[in-house]
């Protein structure tokens, strides 16, 4: 029995490792995505452009936004994408997005990448 919990902490140390290596691997690739998308011609350069159009269409507007694996803002989501609360972007450019959360009780501009956003969509009328 003894040698359960050594083999359990064994494997228990094995997994925080793959998890710290995994996580950093997450962060290379988004910086390797961010240079590759300031490099004109490539694929990431031409979607970074067409995504920032297409968020320009949407300033002033009150949109849901989601946002990629591991780069969202807590009070866009708990608080602007809610159907009590209301996201409005303010502004975009090529790698900044201010979005006015406004709540019940205050509102607020968050300022947030733009690579961080994996989608911007209209919100249903409430």
């Amino acid at each position: 029995m003894e040698y359960m919990g050594v083999i359990g902490f064994i494997f228990g140390i094995f997994g925080l490792l793959a998890y710290l290596e995994q996580s950093s691997m997450k962060k290379r690739i988004m910086e390797l995505e961010r240079a590759l998308a300031a490099v004109e011609g490539t694929s990431y350069s031409e979607n970074a452009r067409s995504f920032v159009k297409a968020a320009e269409a949407y300033i002033g507007k009150d949109v849901k936004i989601e946002f990629k694996e591991d780069c969202g803002d807590f009070d866009i989501i708990n608080y602007g994408n809610t159907k009590h609360g209301s996201c409005i972007i303010n502004d975009v450019d090529g790698e900044w997005m201010i979005v006015r959360v406004v709540t019940s009780k205050k509102s607020f501009d968050k300022l947030i990448r733009t690579d961080s956003v994996l989608r911007i969509s209209p919100k249903a009328e409430k």
